[in-house]
């Protein structure tokens, strides 16, 4: 993979260089010192992935994620030093299309494959979502339907710019809305609580992570807060799982819309909001197999289209809608 390194110290860019050398297959072809000088060289040669740190001197991250997703787009992953001081800052980068954030490893003493071992993981995952490999159809479960206590879900999926999305979407929405919502973005589990937080503070709503054994309720907006998937149990709870473990999203979006196709006995909306891949499409057509309304945001409103793309190719999506437009199709759906 080509792999360029935007990142003003030189201790984080040999970091990364070294950790990079632990796979012969990942080629660093520039390095840049800020978000300006990123901009110049994404254009004049596009890498299959940028290593992206925030604070730079002349343009920071977040606006250079913005610029090169605007103009010459390509995968980026966030590195910081200190994801709880940035925590605003890699979401509203992530709404810009960013995929994924992580710490930058530490050349200190230790095991330098172990620290360089998230890193790699990471990386590994975009290869296969740039190369499409992460899709595998899935067999239909059979349509089984259990008890739930709350009558009335939005069950929401989202990756790639999916932080700004859903912070579009829940300012939309009521503190007293009368459905229970349920988000799945792909994001890892370190970054997952103070993503519920900045949502919350963002939105005004009640956002907290799920916890395993609860039922969802009509006032609270629950995230998938780990690298496991989650599902909605016959009981209607929800539970965390890692199973499939082969499965590349973590956290599924396809593993959640599929349990609710199988579990929910109320209504229920499904929405999957913009991403890179193909997660959601397979589960939100299996919404839409069980007659629950299915809603994709659409191309022009979306950071990245590629999951409502792949649900639209399949007819999966019911309806499909601008972002700013799905809150208040809620709200019809769904009035108080």
């Amino acid at each position: 993979m080509k792999i360029a390194i935007v990142n003003d110290m030189p201790m984080a860019v040999e970091a990364l260089r070294r950790a990079l050398a632990f796979e012969p297959a990942h080629q660093v072809i520039w390095v840049a010192t800020n978000g300006r000088e990123a901009v110049q060289k994404a254009a004049e040669q596009t890498p299959d992935l940028i290593l992206m740190d925030l604070i730079m001197p002349v343009m920071d991250g977040v606006e250079a994620t913005r610029r090169i997703m605007a103009e010459t787009p390509c995968a980026i992953v966030i590195v910081t030093v200190d994801r709880q001081q940035n925590v605003h800052r890699v979401f509203e980068a992530m709404g810009h299309g960013a995929l994924d954030v992580v710490d930058t490893p530490s050349l200190g003493a230790g095991n330098a494959q172990e620290a360089a071992a998230p890193l790699l993981r990471k990386i590994m995952n975009i290869g296969w979502l740039i190369g499409d490999k992460g899709h595998r159809e899935r067999p239909a479960p059979s349509p089984l339907r259990g008890s739930a206590s709350a009558k009335r879900l939005i069950a929401i999926g989202s990756s790639a710019g999916g932080p700004a999305a859903l912070e579009v979407l829940l300012k939309g929405l009521p503190k007293d809305f009368s459905a229970a919502i349920v988000l799945v973005q792909h994001v890892d589990q370190v970054f997952a609580a103070g993503m519920a937080e900045w949502l919350g503070s963002a939105s005004g709503l009640n956002v907290r992570l799920a916890q395993e054994g609860e039922t969802p309720q009509s006032g609270t907006v629950l995230l998938a807060g780990t690298n496991h998937h989650i599902r909605l149990l016959k009981n209607g709870t929800l539970a965390y799982t890692a199973e499939p473990v082969n499965e590349i999203y973590r956290p599924s979006i396809d593993v959640f819309f599929e349990s609710v196709a199988n579990h929910w006995n109320g209504d229920a909306v499904g929405v999957l909001l913009t991403g890179m891949g193909r997660d959601g499409a397979q589960g939100l057509k299996l919404m839409r197999q069980q007659g629950y309304l299915t809603i994709a945001q659409d191309q022009q409103s979306s950071a990245v289209y590629g999951m409502p793309k792949a649900a639209a190719a399949i007819d999966a999506a019911m309806e499909i809608r601008p972002l700013e437009k799905i809150a208040p199709r809620l709200l019809e759906i769904f009035p108080k």
